[in-house]
């Protein structure tokens, strides 16, 4: 789990059931959508617009979708 501490004691994760019970035990804990990976023309995508960001796809398989999000975020985020 990589985690980002922003100003005003705030910090950003990608969401997993592991980081939310890490990060409940520490304060107050509030969940955003960031992206919406769903089938699509042509296999799956993963559509970054709730951020602000592209359209990632299409992708033979869910998980290289999920995969494609997760790099995203990573290089575009700094999560």
């Amino acid at each position: 789990m990589e985690i980002t501490l922003l100003v005003g004691s705030q910090v950003q994760a990608i969401y997993s059931d592991d980081a939310a019970e890490m990060l409940e035990s520490v304060g107050n804990v509030s969940i955003a959508r960031a992206s919406h990976v769903e089938p699509a023309q042509g296999g799956w995508s993963a559509d970054m617009s709730p951020i602000g960001g592209p359209v990632l796809g299409p992708f033979d398989r869910r998980g290289a979708a999920i995969d494609a999000e997760i790099a995203w975020l990573k290089e575009n985020r700094g999560l």
